[in-house]
């Protein structure tokens, strides 16, 4: 069965990015690449990858290792080139396409990338299993924000990986308020 994933990093006090969309605080910390919450054991699960044109544009620029050799899948209204013969480009909402990218997968896991505003329209669509995050002890007081809607997790496994805080959690559903 496909699973959809959220993995990412964020700052403790919630930012994929600064106002710039730098990264420069994620690079600073210190991370043991064969330990948990390692990219290659995710990636091992993944046969899709998802994103957003802001994040495509971001790893084009800065880290084109970041676009691992499997179907890639950009949500974007905007005129991009593809950067090789995986990356393809939609519109509309993630329901609109989640046969084809099922389709893709071929039943391994979807792992969404970013940034957060499109993990909350993938969670709104019932599309969002998990949430995998490493979390780095930096603030930067704003930026870009982890996720974008309001969602109730339950803390699934929490382990420690070099600087960061590696906390998976599965997505209940929408946060319900009384």
């Amino acid at each position: 069965m496909t699973r959809y994933r959220y993995y990412t990093a964020t700052t403790l006090d919630g930012f994929l990015a600064d106002d710039s969309d730098s990264l420069d605080w994620l690079f600073k910390q210190h991370i043991d690449e064969d330990g948990p919450g390692n990219t290659t054991a995710f990636l091992s699960d993944v046969g899709v990858q998802i994103m957003g044109s802001t994040t495509y544009l971001w790893v084009l620029e800065h880290e084109r290792a970041w676009l691992p050799e499997i179907p890639t899948v950009v949500f974007t209204h905007r005129d991009l080139e593809p950067a090789n013969e995986h990356v393809s480009f939609v519109s509309g909402t993630p329901a609109d396409h989640r046969g084809a990218i099922e389709s893709l997968a071929d039943g391994r896991d979807v792992w969404v990338m970013g940034g957060g505003g499109l993990a909350a329209e993938f969670a709104e669509a019932g599309m969002l299993n998990e949430v995998m995050v490493s979390i780095a002890p930096v603030m930067l007081g704003s930026g870009k924000p982890l996720f974008g809607g309001a969602f109730d997790l339950e803390l699934q496994e929490c382990e420690r990986n070099g600087d960061f805080v590696i906390a998976r959690h599965r997505v209940v559903g929408p946060l319900n308020v009384a």
